[in-house]
């Protein structure tokens, strides 16, 4: 199926932080430019600010605003273990970002570590949205691949089965003992948008990229538009295992289009 991506660019980074002031990654649809300091601009701002307003009390908001040809869909949501502080800030920085970095499109997306946010002048609610991805790899392997992949899989398919759970909108963590000193960590997240249904497929495409680009990694991140999975052998997901330590090394990302 990958043979049908073009990859984009490869970039080294180092990522230790909780939540940085730069996004994960974003995209701007350059095939709908629009009219700087026009009404459909006017209206994307005027939705951005409600989106602030309204997302940390519930931790997702989809939402539209205007009229016909000028009318804005737009979408935010946090990372579902994140407390109402930490999705205010993040919220607040991406609303920002994304009109910097994408200041005259129409269709714009942006990912951080404890939120996304994404907009477009055409309805994209309950659709799962694969189209765009980006990838973040662990540059190390594990050293017992056969081990760690069995129950990388076994503790993938258990947080997905929790995800797709009406009680647990769209959120699925756990972690498994690989040894006496090494732990699993894993989340997986869909946009509440999604029926259930929608939701187990994009979590199971999102899976199914591991082999390709994150075969025996010790660390892996891919972020749709529709769902987000990860994991790692450190704790990263709230509330943290503090009696547990680690450090993420460096890693690599990749930007991929159909």
């Amino acid at each position: 199926m990958y043979f049908l991506y073009k990859i984009i660019f490869l970039l080294f980074l180092c990522t230790w932080s909780a939540e940085s002031e730069d996004p994960l990654g974003e995209f701007c649809n350059e095939n709908t430019n629009i009219t700087n300091g026009g009404k459909l601009s006017a209206n994307i701002d005027k939705l951005l600010a409600e989106l602030v307003l309204k997302t940390p009390s519930t931790g997702f908001v989809a939402t539209t605003y205007g009229k016909e040809k000028d009318q804005v869909y737009a979408l935010a949501q946090c990372r579902g273990d994140v407390s109402t502080q930490d999705c205010s800030t993040c919220i607040q920085d991406a609303t920002k970002q994304i009109r910097q970095r994408c200041p005259n499109q129409a269709d714009a997306r942006i990912w951080y570590d404890y939120c996304f946010l994404r907009y477009n002048n055409r309805s994209f609610f309950g659709e799962v949205d694969t189209s765009f991805g980006i990838f973040y790899f662990n540059v190390e392997n594990v050293s017992d691949p056969e081990t760690f992949n069995k129950q990388l899989g076994a503790l993938m398919d258990h947080i997905r089965a929790q995800a797709v759970m009406p009680k647990e909108e769209g959120l699925g963590k756990g972690k498994s003992m690989l040894s006496s000193f090494v732990t699993l960590y894993a989340l997986v997240q869909c946009t509440r948008d999604l029926s259930e249904l929608s939701c187990a497929q994009c979590l199971a495409i999102a899976v199914n990229n591991f082999p390709t680009f994150c075969n025996n990694r010790r660390g892996c991140r891919v972020l749709y538009s529709s769902c987000y999975v990860r994991y790692e052998l450190y704790p990263f997901f709230f509330p943290l295992d503090s009696n547990k330590t680690g450090s993420p090394s460096k890693t690599l990302r990749v930007r991929v289009y159909p």
